[in-house]
C-alpha cells in the first residue's frame, strides 16, 4: 500500500469555485495572475478529521456558462461544495441563488453546501457586506465563511467545515445501522464516487 493509499475515508468535493482557493488548500501558493478554469480541474489533499485520514478530492468546475453541460455533470455524487462568490463583485454574490438552484437540481439532498465569501482581504473595497452573505446562508440552510485565498485566511478552515461536517453524517449513519454492516462505511472503507461517464458551482468569479 503506498502513501497514497493511507486514509479512512476518501471525499470528492466538487465546486470549489476560485481556483486560488484549492491551490492554497492544496499546496499553500497563489498566483496573482489566474486564469479561468477550463471545463474541469482537480486536486487533492489528506488531513485529519475528528481523528481520522480524509484524503479530500476536490473538483474545481468552470463558471463559465459554455462549460455548465460538462460541470453539472459533476454535482451528482458529491458530498459537499463550496459555493463562492467575490466580496468586491455584487453580481457574482447575485448569481449564487442561480448557482445554488443548480446545484441542489443535480446534487444529492445530503450535499454539504458552504457558502464563500472571497477576498476578504479587500475588504475595503467590497460590495457585499458579511451580514448580507450571512443571511442569504441561513435563509437557505447554507454554512458561511468568508476567506481570502491571498493570505490564506480562513481556507483551511473552509475545507475543514465541509469534511468535517460530511464526517458527521457519515459517522450518523454508522451509528444508525450499527446492526447493519452496509448501512455506512467502516475505517480503512475507501469512498470513491467517479464522475458520471455521460458550472462551489463557481457563482462566475474568476
Amino acid at each position: 500500500m503506498s502513501a497514497e493509499d493511507e486514509y479512512d475515508y476518501l471525499f470528492k468535493d466538487s465546486g470549489v469555485g476560485k481556483s486560488n482557493l484549492l491551490l492554497r488548500f492544496t499546496k499553500n501558493d497563489f498566483l496573482m495572475e489566474s486564469k479561468s478554469t477550463i471545463g474541469v480541474e482537480f486536486a487533492t489533499r489528506t488531513l485529519k478529521v475528528s481523528g481520522k485520514t480524509v484524503k479530500a478530492q476536490i473538483w474545481d468546475t468552470a463558471g463559465q456558462e459554455r462549460y455548465r453541460a460538462i460541470t453539472s455533470a459533476y454535482y451528482r455524487g458529491a458530498v459537499g461544495a463550496l459555493l463562492v462568490y467575490d466580496i468586491t463583485k455584487k453580481q457574482t454574490f447575485d448569481n449564487t441563488e442561480r448557482w445554488l438552484g443548480e446545484l441542489r437540481e443535480h446534487a444529492d439532498d445530503d450535499i454539504v453546501i458552504l457558502l464563500v465569501g472571497n477576498k476578504s482581504d479587500l475588504r475595503h473595497i467590497r460590495a457585499v457586506s458579511t451580514e448580507e452573505g450571512a443571511s442569504f446562508a441561513e435563509k437557505n440552510g447554507l454554512f458561511f465563511i468568508e476567506t481570502s485565498a491571498l493570505d490564506a485566511t480562513n481556507v483551511d478552515k473552509a475545507f475543514e467545515t465541509i469534511l468535517s461536517e460530511r464526517y458527521k453524517i457519515i459517522s450518523q449513519r454508522q451509528l444508525e445501522g450499527a446492526a447493519e454492516p452496509s448501512a455506512g462505511p467502516s475505517a480503512g472503507t475507501k469512498i470513491s464516487i467517479a464522475p458520471p461517464a455521460d458550472d462551489k458551482p463557481k457563482s462566475g468569479c474568476c
